[in-house]
């Protein structure tokens, strides 16, 4: 399989368009993807807890384990804050096949989050830790704190930092220049391109829970409308049913 870490490349970044379970995982491999990442908003949602570390790490661990098994390309998983354990959470993952997590630190001090980082560390050195940095995602910070906590994310064994909130073309390339490491960023509808972003020195680059929010989003809106006007306009340009089941039935397969 290939090398998780070798895909962080500054100015070749890493794409993921992040799955939520095995369909779309499959759907993801299948468009090319080099690796896929799972979305843990849209893992919970799937099954039926909200975002935030409600879903546990059982639930966590076997929708990976099936997303692992399901594709031949590595996966890494959002882990949340680690459901109460990062390094238990990190070890369980490991055992289940992912090549990477992202831990993400909230609004814990740097101290604590680099104590929860070493012991991910050590629980899974083979795993790729990839620390979330929520400093500009929620307002608890500005681009120096973010700088700051990368730098000691990085020392504590961490081997990329994740910056979601940062994608003004000016703020990602003060991080990438800052930061002595494999840069991360989030996009959705506004971002700059990969092009763009690629220009600017990052290594990886995550569409998030934007992708299950779309899917989601689609739903929401057929079901209104059938329940409304009556129409399926909604409906138009699905997912071929053939190709779907083709998919599926490399599952069925390797379960026999």
């Amino acid at each position: 399989m290939t090398d998780f870490r070798a895909l962080h490349q500054p100015g070749s970044p890493l794409v993921l368009v992040n799955a939520w379970d095995v369909a779309s995982a499959r759907i993801v491999a299948a468009a090319g993807a080099a690796a896929v990442a799972t979305t843990s908003a849209g893992v919970a949602w799937s099954l039926g807890a909200p975002d935030g570390d409600a879903l546990g790490r059982d639930l966590a661990v076997a929708a990976a384990r099936r997303i692992v098994a399901a594709v031949s390309v590595p996966v890494s998983v959002d882990i949340e804050a680690g459901y109460g354990d990062p390094a238990g959470t990190m070890r369980a993952m490991a055992a289940a096949g992912v090549a990477g997590v992202n831990l993400e630190d909230g609004s814990r001090s740097i101290a604590e989050q680099t104590g929860r980082l070493a012991a991910a560390r050590a629980a899974a050195p083979d795993v790729f830790l990839n620390a979330r940095i929520d400093t500009l995602l929620f307002g608890l910070g500005d681009l120096a704190e973010a700088v700051e906590r990368a730098k000691a994310y990085l020392d504590a064994g961490a081997d990329g930092v994740f910056v979601p909130g940062a994608t003004d073309p000016q703020a990602v390339g003060e991080l990438v220049e800052a930061i002595p490491g494999p840069v991360n960023v989030l996009v959705g509808p506004g971002a700059p391109t990969i092009g763009e972003l690629a220009k600017l020195g990052v290594a990886r680059i995550s569409l998030g829970s934007s992708v299950a929010q779309a899917a989601y989003g689609l739903v929401d809106r057929a079901a209104r409308e059938a329940f409304g006007s009556g129409d399926y306009t909604e409906l138009a340009g699905p997912a071929d049913y053939g190709r779907m089941n083709a998919l599926s039935a490399r599952d069925a397969e390797a379960g026999r």
